[in-house]
């Protein structure tokens, strides 16, 4: 068996196909412009703030299509305290579903795992 192990861990960098290719030097380019993105957060309490602006929870949805329909390019970023319960992210995150953002970004910090 160790054999079959010491094959396999052999051959199977050579099964990968890979084009070895040398790239071109060029000038660096200036990246795109990046738009910028709602943050809706989540604070350790259960409160709910669209850019900073506190919000009851009944009321996000209706402010989360205003800022929608305010902006061509909806960007959205979703920030939640480890310590919100899970109910209450999840109702976040079905508000934004229903309003039609379909591109969201959930926010976390990189750490160990």
């Amino acid at each position: 068996m160790l054999v079959l192990l010491i094959v396999f861990i052999v051959t199977a960098p050579l099964l990968t196909n890979t084009v070895k290719v040398t790239l071109p030097k060029t000038q660096p380019t200036t990246p795109l412009v990046q738009k910028k993105a709602f943050t809706v957060s989540v604070d350790a309490a259960g409160k709910v703030f669209l850019d900073k602006q506190e919000l009851p929870l009944a009321n996000f949805e209706v402010a989360l299509r205003e800022a929608k329909a305010s902006t061509a390019e909806f960007y959205l970023n979703l920030q939640a305290d480890e310590a919100v319960p899970y109910g209450t992210v999840a109702k976040v995150m079905a508000i934004i579903e229903r309003t039609g953002v379909d591109r969201l970004s959930v926010l976390t910090m990189p750490g160990q795992g």
